[in-house]
């Protein structure tokens, strides 16, 4: 009985078992990205990246179709001009870069939903927006997959910088010039494991397997390595626990998953014991008594 719960529905279809290797590739790529954009507090920012990627993603579905690599290059590039033109007007105008990037997300969800149905139909509109984690093939895993190599190879590369700037950006520039340059690195990778979050997940739903498991491990533990971890646990227990719920219960595989992920953030947010509710009630009581 445990076995056909739990195991038999990956044993059985192959397709099950592809979307539970995405969705671990995805936990280990774009969770620790979403650790550190929560800790530069750029959270939101990741979700205007998110929809950034649509308008290039769509180019790339009028062009070739339902092409892998033409969507992706597609979402690729979009995000990374749309990254570096909101940080050229925030350094050349007084908007800050939150509201630029705002700007563009607006701009690029209407442009990109409007290219999908300009050539596709309302189906097509909804694999972009919101994927199809059971319909990921061997190509698409590959990107997954090395999309998540790349991520943590190249985060091992910058990583003091990158927690230095996390801590105390004032003391990074005032002894190294390595700022700059890591900032546009780590938004490339934002960029990267977007791209690989919406082959399975969609625009709308690739940003919540970044962030939600990162915000949930921030009720865990104190330090970024202790959060990474952590933030990598809950995003591959979403996986495999949304898909079997999905399987089970016939339900949208993507919402599933990110549904998992949301109860696992509210259980911390409840219960966690670096600031959760009931810790922090427990500690007034014992400070009162």
């Amino acid at each position: 009985m445990l076995y056909d719960i739990f195991i038999g529905p990956f044993v059985e279809f192959e397709f099950m078992r592809r979307a539970l290797a995405s969705s671990f590739a995805l936990a280990f790529g774009a969770a620790p990205i979403g650790v550190f954009l929560m800790l530069r507090r750029m959270s939101l920012i990741g979700d205007a990246m998110a929809h950034a990627i649509l308008p290039g993603a769509a180019v790339g579905f009028m062009l070739a179709g339902f092409n892998l690599l033409a969507m992706a290059a597609g979402g690729l590039i979009a995000g990374l001009v749309i990254a570096v033109g909101a940080g050229l007007i925030a350094r050349s105008t007084q908007l800050k870069e939150d509201a630029s990037l705002a700007a563009f997300f607006l701009i690029s969800l209407a442009l990109g939903v409007t290219l999908v149905s300009v050539k596709g139909s309302n189906v097509d509109l909804l694999h972009f927006l919101f994927g199809s984690v059971l319909a990921v093939d061997d190509p698409a895993l590959l990107l997954v997959t090395g999309v998540a190599s790349v991520s943590l190879v190249v985060l091992a590369l910058i990583w003091r910088p990158l927690v230095l700037e996390c801590v105390d950006p004032g003391f990074l520039r005032s002894v190294s010039r390595t700022g700059g340059p890591v900032h546009i690195a780590f938004l490339a990778l934002v960029v990267m494991n977007l791209v690989g979050g919406f082959q399975a997940l969609g625009t709308l739903l690739a940003v919540g397997i970044m962030m939600l498991p990162a915000v949930t491990a921030r009720f865990w533990a104190r330090d970024i390595t202790g959060m990474i971890g952590i933030a990598i646990a809950c995003a591959a227990l979403s996986g495999y626990a949304g898909l079997l719920v999905s399987y089970h219960a016939s339900l949208p595989s993507g919402p599933g998953i990110i549904l998992v992920a949301g109860l696992l953030y509210a259980l911390s947010v409840a219960a966690g014991p670096v600031g959760g509710l009931i810790w922090q009630s427990l500690r007034r009581r014992h400070l009162e008594a």
